[in-house]
């Protein structure tokens, strides 16, 4: 008995300190949002990084191999998010998408820290040597495949009207949603970016429905 309870109380204890581990990773992936948030990548820096989570240096760099490593985690995170909203479910139709992209909207409103981030990090990394270049251009393309294809879908079902300029309508939608986000993330009491957005997006999509046939 005394050898089981020994070997059930080394299991609980290394448990418990993956636990630990793991919310203190969390710490930092929540503080480097912040700081990146704040001043870019470039000008921000592992040491107060770490000052900010109540370690050394050294016990970030235990979690992330380097600066750029820590960035790329970031980004990984927010990715998760962002694509269980908006890919998991293919929607019934594409007005149903539209609605899920405004439903994302009103969670970005919740995570302010995100959305300046996001906001900082592709103006920087229009910069071809920046850490994060690869990761933005080929999430625009993913997610500009995926609308595309999901417009192309809804034209084929008589959804949308027939002729539509799949690839145009999607990099307006993409455009529109964030300049709305950059206006919003300056100033969050100008506007209600929710409403602003579900406003646009339903006004484009009755100018690109299909015209209804009259049963009568």
């Amino acid at each position: 008995m005394p050898e089981n309870t020994g070997r059930t109380s080394r299991r609980t204890a290394g448990r418990g300190s993956y636990a630990v581990g793991d919310a203190r990773r969390q710490k930092i992936l929540d503080t480097a949002v912040d700081h990146f948030g704040r001043w870019g990548f470039h000008a921000s820096s592992l040491a107060r990084i770490a000052n900010d989570c109540g370690i050394t240096q050294g016990g970030l760099l235990h979690h992330f191999r380097s600066k750029e490593d820590l960035l790329l985690s970031v980004l990984a995170q927010s990715e998760q998010h962002d694509e269980e909203r908006l890919f998991g479910v293919a929607p019934d139709s594409y007005a149903d998408y539209l609605e899920t992209l405004v439903a994302l909207v009103e969670e970005n409103t919740r995570r302010p820290g995100i959305v300046r981030m996001f906001n900082v990090l592709v103006g920087e990394s229009g910069n071809v040597g920046h850490p994060a270049h690869a990761y933005f251009k080929e999430r625009y393309a993913r997610v500009l495949r995926h609308t595309v294809g999901l417009l192309e879908e809804a034209v084929r079902r008589g959804e949308l009207r027939p002729g539509l300029d799949c690839a145009a309508v999607a990099q307006e939608h993409l455009a529109v949603m964030d300049g709305l986000q950059i206006q919003w993330a300056l100033d969050p009491s100008s506007m209600d970016m929710p409403a602003r957005v579900g406003a646009y997006l339903r006004r484009r999509y009755a100018e690109i429905a299909a015209p209804r046939t009259s049963s009568v």
